[in-house]
């Protein structure tokens, strides 16, 4: 299923390319309010999974207060601790988030997040890396742990960088109290990273819980003139999108669906026009032959994260 993910609603600055970007004043006002028109119109379209984070912005308070006045009967969320958000909605601000992995973060934003029961099905670590050390720390672990069996979720992990399935792999072997702790597994999947393949069957078969974020890869799936390297991927991408009489974005989070078969694949939109737009990847499904087409596409996981880290804050 399509999923929304709440970055893009929640800040107003984020690891993305908007060629159609404006310069619009912001005003805090009319930003919550068109986020919860997002929501509602993302609902109303049928979506009924939401992911949500400290780490942007203020996208789990406007979740929330969406919740309270739409009252929705029948939605789960996942929401993640470990980032804050520091840039104030100042469009220069040299930092926009600032990454803490422990327990005194842990519990600080639980304080937040909990508010967001009963919807609340995935606790994740935000961006869980090696270096951090979060996996090995047994005080963090142990708390998630509580937090699993206190409120019956589920706990995940979120990953970035080209050594996804090393965390993966590293996650898959924590245990607390001789139990699995991690259920979930937020990754990213798209046709120029498609590095998770390698994982993708252990991670079925260990029955947990798949969601695919930057399935757009911050939008360098859409034909760019500074992206000319990507020209085989914008003639392939046009072209099924012709044949199947669809988006762009449709085919590409149509791909992810097909080929992972995840709990769900993440739309990052804040735009009624690109909602809707992301939204047609539910209107068909890709053939075989495409599908094959499509994985020939990938590049190495090292390039896409170099490629990536350069994308601007818009």
């Amino acid at each position: 299923m399509i999923g929304l993910g709440t970055a893009a609603i929640g800040r107003p600055q984020y690891i993305n390319l908007k060629p159609n970007g404006t310069n619009v004043p912001f005003q805090l006002k009319g930003f919550i309010e068109k986020g919860k028109s997002i929501l509602t119109e993302t609902y109303e379209g049928g979506v009924r999974y939401f992911d949500t984070a400290p780490g942007y912005g203020i996208a789990e308070s406007i979740l929330l207060e969406w919740i309270s006045e739409y009252q929705p009967k029948d939605i789960s969320v996942s929401t993640k601790w470990g980032y804050t958000y520091v840039a104030n909605f100042n469009p220069h601000a040299l930092v926009h988030e600032v990454k803490e992995h422990s327990l005194d973060k842990l519990n600080e934003q639980w304080e937040v997040s909990r508010q967001l029961l009963p919807y609340l099905r995935i606790y994740q670590i935000h961006s869980a890396t090696l270096d951090s050390g979060v996996l090995e720390n047994r005080e963090v672990l142990e708390r998630l742990h509580q937090l699993k069996n206190e409120y019956n979720i589920k706990i995940g992990l979120s990953t970035s960088g080209d050594n996804q399935n090393e965390i993966i792999e590293k996650a898959l072997r924590v245990k607390v109290d001789q139990n699995d702790l991690f259920d979930s597994f937020q990754v990213t999947f798209n046709v120029f990273d498609q590095s998770l393949l390698k994982m993708s069957a252990l991670l079925e078969q260990e029955n947990k819980t798949l969601i695919v974020k930057e399935a757009l890869a911050n939008g360098r799936i859409f034909p760019n003139k500074r992206y000319g390297h990507y020209e085989d991927v914008y003639v392939v991408l046009n072209k099924l999108s012709k044949k199947y009489k669809t988006s762009i974005d449709g085919v590409a989070l149509r791909f992810c669906l097909d080929v992972l078969h995840p709990f769900s694949v993440l739309s990052g939109a804040s735009e009624s026009a690109h909602l809707t737009s992301n939204l047609k990847a539910l209107d068909f499904e890709l053939s075989l032959e495409d599908l094959n087409e499509l994985r020939g596409l990938a590049i190495s996981p090292q390039f896409y994260w170099k490629e990536r880290k350069n994308l601007p804050w818009v």
